[in-house]
C-alpha cells in the first residue's frame, strides 16, 4: 500500500465516523512530513493544524490551506505565528492578545483555551476568567473571537468532560454571540466531542498513523 492509499483509507475511516455531523476537520500534521500534507490536500483536506511555530511556517509556505496554531503560546514566538497562522486555538493570556493585535495588519480568528483543571502548565483560562478576557479581546481590531477550545485533562471521562465544556460554552456564547464555535476533540475522543457540540475537531494519528520523532 502506498502512503497516498494509506492516508486515503484512514481519512475515509475518520470521515465515516464523523458521519453527517457539520464539523470542521483539522488534520494535525505536527511531526509529519510536508509530503503528507500535500497528500491530504490532494484528498480534499484544507484545514491543517500545527503545534510548533517552525513547522507551521515551513509547511504553510509549501501547501496552501487554512492553517491552525494549536500549541502553547510563547510571547517571543507570536510574531512568527502571526506570519503563517490563519486561526489560533490556544489564546489564554491578555498580554498575548494585546501583542498579537499590535502585530497584525489583518484580522485573525482566535479561540480562547478553556482550562477545566486550572493546571497552569497545560495552559488555558479558568471558567471564571473567560468573560473578562473575552471582553478585552472583543475590543481589539484584529482579533475575531470564534469561541472556545479545550483539551480534556488526563483521566477525565470524555462524556463528563465534554458535557461540562458544552455547558460552559453555551453560557459563554449567551454573552458573546459571535463565539459560536467549539474546538474540542482529538483522535481518541472526537466522536464524543461531536456528540456534545464540537464544531472543530483536531485529528492527527487516526489519519496519518503513528508519529515519528522529528529531528
Amino acid at each position: 500500500m502506498t502512503r497516498h492509499e494509506e492516508i486515503a483509507q484512514n481519512l475515509r475511516n475518520v470521515q465515516s465516523r464523523i458521519g453527517s455531523a457539520d464539523v470542521t476537520l483539522i488534520a494535525v500534521t505536527k511531526t509529519y512530513p510536508v509530503s503528507d500534507v500535500q497528500i491530504l490536500k490532494e484528498l480534499g483536506i484544507n484545514n491543517f493544524g500545527e503545534n510548533r511555530t517552525e513547522e507551521g511556517g515551513e509547511k504553510s509556505s509549501e501547501v496552501d490551506g487554512i492553517w491552525h496554531f494549536q500549541g502553547g503560546i510563547q510571547s517571543r514566538k507570536l510574531k512568527e505565528i502571526a506570519q503563517w497562522a490563519d486561526v489560533i486555538h490556544s489564546l489564554d493570556q491578555l498580554s498575548h492578545a494585546q501583542k498579537l493585535d499590535a502585530l497584525l495588519t489583518k484580522p485573525i480568528d482566535v479561540f480562547l483555551q478553556l482550562s477545566l483543571d486550572g493546571d497552569l502548565t497545560r495552559g488555558g483560562v479558568q471558567e471564571g476568567d473567560l468573560h473578562p478576557l473575552a471582553e478585552k479581546i472583543s475590543e481589539m481590531a484584529h482579533l475575531n473571537l470564534q469561541g472556545l477550545m479545550c483539551v480534556l485533562p488526563l483521566g477525565v471521562e470524555p462524556h463528563d468532560g465534554f458535557q461540562k465544556v458544552a455547558t460552559i460554552h453555551r453560557q459563554f456564547q449567551s454573552d458573546f454571540p459571535e463565539a459560536k464555535y467549539l474546538s474540542a476533540g482529538m483522535s481518541g475522543d472526537f466522536e464524543v466531542a461531536i456528540e456534545y457540540g464540537a464544531t472543530h475537531i483536531r485529528v492527527g494519528s487516526q489519519i496519518l498513523g503513528q508519529r515519528t520523532a522529528r529531528g
